[in-house]
């Protein structure tokens, strides 16, 4: 019972926007908004087939390395930078001034030193994701509970027990809301990285779609993204509820 209210609770709204959508465009007669129905027809043909392994396979690959890699290196600063208060003023004019700098812009000057391959792309998603985990995990560190530090200093922990026990666990509400929001970012300058300049890629093959005039393919790579996205954003809510399970229930437990 409590599975389907849950199903029913993900899905009612997708298929609610999705139904609404299939009458809306059912009549559409221009060119640039075919019928929805036309659109899953090519889905069914354009991505079942060579292209899933040519274009779906190499983009979800460059998504989870880029995205993996910003999680390391942004977790692995943030805890640098937030248990050292002098490292942390030190590094943070030169954060923001690359914070500031749009992740596409870096495009041209990654291709020049890394050239047209997967490593250009995977840097390009890293360059963008890393800001929200490195912020949330700085924040995450530097919040934890003064009573939990002075409890620490009393039973003597070590510097990697007082990490381990303390720090990490105390961060983690925090580091996911960052890894959250960096794998949407993710998504989106994974796209962006193959349209530049890639010879495959889903990126690419909406940008091919695109010039060549085959709109419902191009609406179709659209879809698809939507649908990957959303597969993502599941996963990575059962992999939060699974990790953060303990913090639920000691706020559950805190409240009541």
């Amino acid at each position: 019972m409590r599975i389907a209210k849950s199903a029913l609770e993900i899905f009612l709204v997708p298929v609610i926007v999705f139904v609404a959508l299939w009458f809306i465009t059912a009549s559409s007669t221009t060119v640039f908004f075919p019928p929805l129905e036309k659109v899953i027809e090519q889905f069914g043909t354009v991505w079942t087939g060579d292209r899933l392994m040519q274009d779906v396979l190499p983009s979800i690959l460059r998504l989870l390395a880029g995205y993996l890699l910003a999680c390391v290196i942004g977790v692995a600063l943030g805890l640098l930078l937030g248990l050292s208060w002098r490292a942390g003023a030190a590094a943070e004019p030169v954060l923001e001034f690359f914070r500031a700098v749009p992740p596409p812009v870096l495009v041209p000057v990654l291709i020049l030193l890394l050239g047209f391959g997967d490593a250009m792309k995977i840097w390009v998603i890293v360059a963008g994701a890393i800001w929200p985990i490195l912020l949330n995990t700085v924040d995450g560190v530097r919040s934890y509970d003064e009573v939990l530090g002075e409890t620490v200093k009393v039973y003597q922990f070590t510097w990697w027990g007082r990490l381990t026990r303390m720090v990490l666990p105390g961060a983690m509400p925090r580091i996911f809301a960052g890894a959250r929001q960096g794998l949407s970012i993710a998504i989106i300058l994974m796209v962006i990285s193959e349209m530049f300049a890639a010879e495959n890629g889903l990126g690419a093959a909406i940008i091919l779609f695109q010039r060549s005039f085959a709109v419902p393919q191009m609406w179709s790579g659209v879809l698809l993204l939507g649908i990957l996205g959303f597969l993502l954003s599941m996963i990575f809510e059962f992999i939060e509820r699974r990790a953060l399970a303990w913090y639920r229930e000691s706020r559950q437990i805190a409240e009541g």
